[in-house]
């Protein structure tokens, strides 16, 4: 029983261990670099396709939320016709 108390200690220790992490490379230059270029864009398309995709979408489902919305208000306010 000790032994897998002294297995369970030093693998929680390795995890924690910071000296084994790998060092990431400094790519926030390059971000900046592409956002303050100026060439015509706005701030929230300059990610290329992935955010023209994503802005496109958020579009398109506020507009039908907005459109659903209105519906079902013009449906609630007429009262309906007793039989």
């Amino acid at each position: 029983m000790w032994r897998n108390v002294l297995a369970l200690r030093q693998v929680s220790q390795r995890t924690i261990s910071t000296a084994s992490r790998r060092q990431l490379e400094n790519r926030v230059s390059e971000g900046q670099k592409l956002f303050q270029e100026d060439n015509g864009l706005p701030v929230h398309l300059k990610g290329g396709a992935k955010d023209s995709l994503l802005y496109r979408t958020t579009a398109g489902l506020t507009m039908l939320g907005t459109m659903y919305a209105v519906y079902y208000l013009l449906v609630s306010s007429m009262p309906k016709k007793p039989n």
